[in-house]
């Protein structure tokens, strides 16, 4: 499926909507250049289960968990992971198969443990369409 948004908050909105529909056990990856949007319809997801506190993403502290909500959720970045070796380290196993929802910025860089049947959400500019304009496709049980 592919949403187009046009300004931030069309962003903002598709993540509180996912957020609001998410359910225990989920996991969703993030995939998009920098700059694309991925912390902005984070917020918004983060919105959608109700966690009302600030929320950033956790580039130089790999996860974020936010408790406050009607699900736990786990917000990862894993941008700064050299080695899929240091996901073992934080215990990422409790996380993407507990009881609350993962959301995984930077997923295809440890693909090799993500679980058989995420949703992937691709955050894509198209400059020639203007500079806020963003194509986001969902794609339901892909591998990443």
């Amino acid at each position: 499926m592919i949403i187009e948004s046009f300004k931030t908050e069309d962003t903002f909105n598709l993540g509180r909507k996912l957020g609001e529909q998410a359910e225990a056990g989920e996991v969703y990856c993030l995939l998009g250049d920098l700059g694309t949007g991925k912390t902005v319809f984070t917020q918004g997801f983060a919105k959608g289960l109700g966690i009302e506190e600030a929320v950033n993403s956790p580039t130089f502290t790999i996860i974020q968990e936010y408790e406050d909500g009607r699900l736990p959720f786990y917000h990862f970045d894993v941008y700064r992971i050299e080695d899929v070796e240091e996901m073992y380290e934080l215990g990422y196993e409790d996380y993407f198969y507990g009881g609350g929802v993962c959301l995984i910025e930077w997923s295809n860089l440890i693909e090799e443990i993500l679980p058989p049947a995420p949703t992937v959400i691709t955050i894509e500019k198209e400059p020639d369409r203007g500079f806020d304009y963003r194509k986001i496709t969902l794609e339901y049980g892909k591998k990443v």
